[in-house]
């Protein structure tokens, strides 16, 4: 028979333990048997949480990539609690979204990789970004122009540059993420970032750069000093 949660020792149990030890004392099979409720017949909730774990390295980046139809694979989780996992952690990805929209100017590619990574985190395919600043490098707004599959996008030129014409923008930091997690530009990622440079000197439009991003790297193409 498995320990069930009720059949454990109050202070044991991840509600109370949340309740008077408080959130940091709570292991993250406990957080997600919390979350699911109950689990089979022949195991707890925390036991089926520890599988879905197991089963994503124990990295909760890997769990957040999982889709809802992939966490229903794991024995004892339906749809509506394949829902909550993924809602509860959409909220996670979410969180660093509001704290980058605080960031007022760009002024490094390290500060525009610390803005713009919470935008790629778990992401299983490409999507190329546009953020558009001012003359003081504040950004006025940041747009998705294209997503595609694991191994490209397209970013079109014309959308890029009609979008920071309606923005009324003085410059452009390019951005799209690897979810290979290798860094290094392609060879149409290098073909691009030049054309676009090229056009955009051309209406007076300076692109400042352009970031590829993986979950723990980046590559600035200003600073290796290959924009043009």
């Amino acid at each position: 028979m498995p320990t069930t949660i009720k059949s454990m020792p109050a202070y044991e149990r991840p509600r109370e333990k949340l309740l008077n030890r408080g959130r940091d004392v709570v292991s993250n099979a406990e957080l997600i048997g919390l979350l699911i409720g109950s689990g089979t017949k022949n195991m707890s909730a925390i036991q089926v949480a520890s599988k879905i774990l197991e089963e994503s390295n124990n990295d909760l980046q890997v769990l957040a990539r999982k889709s809802i139809n992939d966490l229903k694979k794991f024995k004892g989780i339906g749809e509506a609690k394949a829902i909550l996992i993924y809602a509860a952690l959409e909220l996670g990805r979410r969180k660093p979204l509001v704290e980058a929209s605080k960031v007022p100017r760009l002024t490094s590619s390290r500060r525009t990789y610390e803005f713009l990574h919470p935008y790629f985190a778990d992401l299983t395919h490409e999507e190329f970004y546009a953020i558009y600043l001012n003359r003081s490098n504040k950004v006025m707004a940041v747009r998705q122009i294209s997503k595609g599959g694991l191994s490209g996008t397209v970013a079109d030129g014309k959308v890029i540059f009609h979008k920071a014409l309606e923005e009324r923008a003085s410059a452009i930091i390019l951005a799209h993420n690897h979810p290979s997690g290798l860094v290094d530009p392609s060879p149409s990622d290098m073909q691009l970032t030049k054309s676009l440079h090229k056009f955009g000197a051309m209406i007076d439009l300076q692109i400042l750069d352009h970031l590829i991003i993986t979950d723990n790297n980046y590559f600035s193409f200003a600073d290796e000093g290959i924009l043009g």
